[in-house]
C-alpha cells in the first residue's frame, strides 16, 4: 500500500516516522548530540565498559575464565558483523530515507543496505558478551545496545525492524557460539596467565592469592603424609 509520505506503509514505517519525528521537534544541539552518540558515542562507551570489566575480572577468583569470556565479546561482535554481510546482500533493503519522504536524516552519506543494522548488531554482541563475562557491566552494555537501536531510528537511517534484526543477530551469535569459544579461549588465556604477561589476566593480588592457595594445598598434603607415616 502506498504511503502519502512515499514508500510502503505499515507499523514499521509508522514507528519510524514517530521516532524520527522527535528529531524534527528537538533543538539542533540535541540532534547533534544524538548523531554523535548513535554513530560513535555508544560504541566508545562499550569499549570503556570492556576495560572496566577487564580490570574487575582480573582481580577475581576465576580471572582466567572471566577474561576468556570477556575476550569472546569483541570476537563475537566481529563474527556477527561478518554474518550480516550476506544477510544484507540477500535482503537488499534500501535505507528508509531513500523510500520515504519527510524524514529528518541526521547522518548523510549512507548508501549501503539497511537490514540489518550493523550498529545494533555490534553493540548488542558486545553487550551480551559483556553479560556472559560480568553481569553488572553486561546489563549496562545491553542497555546501551537498546539505546543504540533507538538512536539509529531517531537519526533516520534505519527502520525499527532493522534494529530488531541487529539486536537478535548479535545476541544469537554470542550465545550460540559461546560454548565452543570458551573451549578454545580458556586454555589460551590460562597459558598467558602463567607467562610474563600474566598481569593481563590476573592482578598482582590475585596472583599472590593463587600462589598462597597452592602453597596451602602443598602444606596440607605434607601434613597428611606425615600423619599417615606416624600412624
Amino acid at each position: 500500500m502506498a504511503n502519502a509520505r512515499g514508500g510502503s506503509s505499515g507499523p514499521d514505517v509508522g514507528l519510524l516516522y514517530d521516532i524520527n519525528g522527535l528529531a524534527k521537534d528537538a533543538p539542533g544541539w540535541f540532534d547533534r548530540t544524538m548523531e554523535f552518540v548513535g554513530e560513535y558515542g555508544i560504541v566508545l562507551g562499550l569499549c570503556v565498559l570492556m576495560v572496566c570489566a577487564w580490570w574487575s575480572l582480573r582481580r577475581g577468583p576465576d580471572a582466567a575464565g572471566g577474561v576468556a569470556a570477556l575476550l569472546w565479546a569483541p570476537l563475537a561482535a566481529g563474527i556477527a558483523l561478518l554474518v550480516n554481510v550476506p544477510i544484507r546482500g540477500f535482503v537488499r533493503r534500501p535505507r528508509p530515507f531513500l523510500e520515504h519522504q519527510g524524514l529528518d536524516v541526521l547522518v548523510r552519506g549512507k548508501t549501503d543496505f539497511s537490514f540489518v543494522s550493523d550498529h545494533a548488531t555490534l553493540t548488542m554482541a558486545l553487550g551480551v558478551g559483556l553479560f556472559v563475562a560480568h553481569r553488572k557491566f553486561g546489563l549496562v552494555g545491553i542497555g546501551l545496545a537498546f539505546l543504540e537501536g533507538f538512536c539509529r531510528v531517531f537519526m533516520g537511517v534505519h527502520y525499527p525492524t532493522d534494529v530488531v534484526g541487529g539486536l537478535a543477530l548479535g545476541t544469537a551469535v554470542v550465545l550460540l557460539l559461546a560454548p565452543l569459544a570458551m573451549m578454545a579461549l580458556t586454555p589460551v588465556v590460562g597459558v598467558v596467565a602463567g607467562s610474563r604477561a600474566g598481569w593481563l589476566v590476573r592482578s598482582r593480588r590475585a596472583r599472590v592469592a593463587v600462589a598462597d592457595g597452592a602453597e596451602s594445598v602443598v602444606v596440607r598434603q605434607a601434613r597428611h603424609r606425615d600423619n599417615g607415616l606416624a600412624a
